[in-house]
């Protein structure tokens, strides 16, 4: 196979995705008008913590209601769009097996249902429902397990992969495993119902590949405007053409290999741009056409492969465009890197969809472990594609789908686990904005590796005492090594421009929940305690280049209390000449009251500690959780600015909310002895600014800093995209004298 054009390759990443480009040059964007849990949907009387998902998606053709299979309920669901920003659950159609792909034809959906006894005895059909009525009306056997669907644009032809696929514990999944999958055929007639329906027409897929060439595995198919279908076999690392009229198989080729640089890669909880991958198969998973001659897959990987990113080809097989290390690079910039996965597939590119809007080609390719989608014009055969923009999701994006005639935007979410937080969403965007609206962060090159600085998990922050444009960050134990960032946020989106280590400190690992300034240079961080790991709440003196100068524990009497939930957030303040720093606990220990939690107040010059509680609310929340401190923060003399907050996400959340408390009419007392209650007011609730995204509100609002002009900055903590979203939200929230009056 020849690659040509080798100049394009990896290009995007440099000059595409330059810190702060939220987006290109020209628009209009797209920007999320809902979010809608797939859960709505279940039948009337269904626990709403039932497993429902959201896979592969398709609309009508009145592009007013979309169509997803949901594989673990074995259903078909439907959602009304006709008003994109209030989507509303339309039933559902009971398959008897797990749907795997569906498409639209006239009135009917076509949806590929495998009801396979095992790996070896793989069976399945497709299922014609009738929209309107919501019912079966007819199936069509397949002799194996159906994959993926396609309709041709005339409506002529329905190309159906039968992937027969591996047991992936047997023989660690190396393939040749028996039988072997082919292509079927259906013919379609003006309504869209098959006319083939007990003899589909078979292509043979075997004798392709140089991978297992007896056991071909169709994996996705798409097809152009001129009926011929794109297919990939991803454990074969291969691609097939077929003239869907005739049922050959025009051409065929390997999907090759790439290597990537600049990108994380080793198993270290770490977002460095300083590994790569060698000469790894594309093993590409979807496949979508650009044109009648170019398609563009997504190289997500499978066994052996996966390299991180996209590809466009031409029908001879040639490579027009591979994307390099761009987003795994677009996954660090924005704060979407999923760390954990550095060592596997990365962001792990899923999907691939393209869509006429207007007279602008776009494609759209989703990263199902980094949980967005990446928006590109098309420039046509021989040039780099222009990145656009980037797109939010929930976890594990999987169906992705465009709506030109509506000027819409589709993406759907696999993951739902009610018990951990985390639901299948329907998120719905649609184009026309002058301005993205996400990311609200981003970062600069990281001079070490001309890779974007890695970020993610921002679990605190304060405003620099001399610049009213600078914030200093900090990140969480979700990775290795502890770091102190330098935000930018002059800029919007705002910029990461730099970050130190700590380094130099007793303990062997740092959760860090807050950080405040120090007097006399550097800060003052907190590091979160944990009795089941056996790590201590400390405060910690840090200089300003990440050298840790002094660990300090809470006294034993309180220390000996422990929860799990402790340090959260910090501040310092001047009581006369001498300085002081408050610390909030973030939930009750042992020896707190019910609904009471401590704020510690530590002298440094002579070592002591005092304590005081903090009164929490008691909202009623049908969905049970926890109520808590996330962050403290100096508005000035001895009164500060609290976030208090809830544990839940979504249409769960109930309070997010900003108080006020003074240290003037208290006295913080020892430990072992009763504390005095501080009284709080309510000064602000968070909870319309997190939720005017249009997504699912985030649990974990965890960061409030006053600049020096007075601005109150607020930031959540994305969990660093473990079971979680990945987005993190900057709230701009106005004059701190609104709360401080």
């Amino acid at each position: 196979m020849r690659q040509i054009r080798s100049t394009l390759l990896g290009s995007v990443a440099v000059g595409l995705m330059a810190a702060g480009a939220a987006q290109a040059a020209d628009g209009p964007y797209f920007n999320r008008v809902a979010t809608y849990p797939v859960y709505a949907n279940l039948p009337e009387g269904t626990d709403p913590a039932t497993e429902t998902v959201a896979e592969i998606i398709t609309v009508t053709k009145d592009g007013m209601t979309l169509i997803h299979t949901d594989s673990p309920g074995e259903a078909l669901g439907f959602v009304d769009i006709t008003d994109p920003a209030k989507p509303q659950g339309k039933g559902r159609v009971d398959l008897g097996g797990e749907p795997t792909s569906v498409t639209v034809v006239g009135g009917y959906a076509l949806v590929g249902v495998n009801t396979s006894e095992s790996y070896v005895k793989p069976s399945g059909h497709v299922a014609v429902v009738d929209v309107k009525d919501q019912k079966i009306v007819a199936t069509c056997d397949m002799a194996g397990q159906p994959d993926s669907v396609a309709a041709s644009p005339d409506g002529a032809f329905l190309a159906v992969a039968i992937e027969n696929e591996r047991d992936e514990e047997l023989n660690d999944g190396e393939i040749p495993q028996m039988p072997a999958g082919h292509v079927d055929i259906l013919d379609l007639d003006d309504k869209g119902m098959p006319t083939n329906c007990d003899a589909a027409r078979k292509v043979e897929m075997t004798g392709l590949a140089e991978i297992a060439p007896t056991d071909p595995e169709p994996e996705f198919v798409d097809i152009n405007a001129k009926n011929v279908a794109v297919v990939t076999l991803q454990e074969n690392n291969h691609l097939a053409l077929i003239d869907l009229a005739t049922g050959e198989v025009i051409k065929h080729f390997s999907a090759g290999t790439s290597s990537v640089k600049g990108i994380p890669s080793n198993k270290a909880r770490l977002i460095n741009g300083d590994g790569e991958i060698t000469d790894l198969p594309r093993e590409p998973d979807s496949v979508a056409w650009i044109d009648n001659t170019r398609f563009v897959t997504a190289n997500e990987g499978d066994y052996k492969g996966g390299t991180r990113g996209f590809t466009i080809w031409n029908m001879e097989g040639e490579i027009e465009y591979d994307s390099g290390a761009s987003m795994e690079h677009l996954g660090m910039r924005v704060g979407h890197y999923p760390a954990k996965r550095a060592s596997k597939k990365g962001v792990e590119i899923e999907g691939a969809e393209f869509g006429l809007f207007g007279d602008t080609p776009l494609f759209f390719v989703n990263a199902e472990r980094a949980n967005f989608v990446a928006v590109f014009k098309d420039m046509g055969p021989g040039k780099a594609p222009t990145y656009l923009q980037v797109l939010p999701t929930n976890p594990n994006p999987e169906g992705t789908l465009a709506i030109p005639s509506r000027n819409l935007f589709v993406a759907a979410t696999e993951n739902d686990n009610a018990e951990d937080g985390v639901r299948a969403t329907i998120g719905i965007f649609e184009r026309g904005a002058a301005e993205a609206a996400y990311p609200m962060i981003v970062s600069a090159d990281d001079a070490a590796t001309g890779a974007p600085i890695g970020w993610g998990a921002l679990s605190g922050a304060v405003g620099d005492p001399t610049d009213a444009t600078i914030l200093h960050v900090v990140s969480d134990s979700f990775y290795d090594t502890a770091r102190i960032f330098t935000m930018d946020i002059s800029k919007s989106p705002a910029v990461i421009t730099d970050f130190v280590e700590l380094s130099g400190g007793a303990a062997p690992k740092y959760d860090l929940e807050g950080i405040t300034m120090r007097k006399g240079g550097g800060y003052w961080v907190v590091s979160e305690g944990n009795d089941e790991k056996k790590m201590d709440n400390l405060l910690i003196a840090v200089a300003k280049d990440g050298a840790i100068e002094q660990e300090i524990k809470l006294p034993e009497a309180v220390a000996s209390q422990i929860k799990r939930f402790g340090f959260e957030g910090v501040a310092s303040y001047m009581d006369g000449d001498k300085e002081k720093v408050v610390v909030a606990f973030q939930r009750e220990w042992r020896d707190d009251p019910k609904g009471m939690v401590k704020i510690g107040v530590y002298d440094p010059a002579s070592g002591n500690w005092g304590f005081v509680h903090y009164p929490l609310d008691t909202p009623e929340n049908k969905a049970g959780g926890w109520l808590g401190l996330s962050e403290i923060t100096l508005i000035g003399g001895t009164t500060f600015a609290v976030i208090e907050r809830d544990n839940k996400g979504g249409p769960d959340a109930v309070l997010k909310q900003v108080t006020v408390i003074s240290l003037d009419t208290v006295t913080p007392a020892p430990a072992g002895s009763e504390l005095p209650v501080v009284k709080k007011v309510v000064a602000l609730d968070l909870l319309p600014a997190m939720a005017a995204t249009m997504g699912y509100t985030p649990d974990k609002v965890e960061s409030l800093a006053i600049t020096k002009d007075g601005q109150m900055i607020a930031l959540t903590d994305n969990d660093g995209v473990d079971d979680s979203s990945g987005e993190s939200q900057l709230l701009r929230l106005g004059p701190v004298t609104q709360i401080s009056k």
